[in-house]
């Protein structure tokens, strides 16, 4: 097994790891979600290539399952055949959300390749780097990808049932790389996150 090691608390960049290690997270799956857009390569090969790898290293998720959903997502945003809809709280939003995705498969894949880094990662280590900022950037993706642009209702011209964050390209940028520009998303789905905020009306 590892050496285990006591992470020293007191270090702040200990706290700039983690949060360095949640918005990386954070990214990787949205790496994954232009994949499924086309928009990671205009090689459609590379493109799905570079998604699966995504989605695999993120949480072991099935790309062609995630492909299948989440275009569902877009032709039914907002409504009863929307996989990622659930008229309820946040909590009770956030659960069926997940367990509309999470397989025994992936939680078997997790606990095996925990056991094995164990032994050359302090446990510490994989709990603090790993495990919680995957959970945490779970949690980041759903609150301004899903639940805030999608929780209330709209207007009836807005044939995506979406809402958006108010202009401040930083905030944006940080808190979901331009994900919270749903709207925009949901209008112009072929553009990838980096372009994203120049569609910001």
């Amino acid at each position: 097994m590892a050496m285990q090691t006591t992470i020293a608390l007191s270090n702040p960049f200990v706290y700039f790891h983690f949060i360095l290690q949640i918005q990386l997270s954070t990214g990787l799956f949205i790496t994954a979600h232009d994949a499924m857009h086309g928009t990671v390569s205009s090689n459609k090969n590379i493109n799905c290539a570079i998604g699966k790898i995504c989605t695999l290293l993120y949480a072991f998720f099935s790309y062609d399952k995630l492909y299948k959903k989440h275009h569902e997502h877009h032709r039914h945003s907002g409504t009863e055949m929307d996989p990622d809809y659930h008229n309820s709280n946040f909590f009770v939003w956030y659960w069926n959300f997940i367990m509309e995705y999470i397989t025994i498969w992936q939680l078997l894949g997790f606990a095996l390749v925990f056991n094995l880094m164990m032994f050359i990662v302090p446990y510490q280590n994989l709990t603090l780097f790993w495990c919680i900022p995957a959970l945490l950037s779970s949690l980041q993706l759903f609150y301004f990808g899903t639940y805030q642009p999608h929780k209330n209702e709209h207007h009836q011209l807005n044939k995506y049932n979406s809402g958006t964050q108010r202009k401040n390209h930083v905030w944006a940028f940080i808190s979901c790389y331009f994900f919270g520009y749903h709207l925009e998303h949901h209008e112009k789905p072929y553009v990838p996150w980096w372009q994203l905020y120049k569609e910001k009306k």
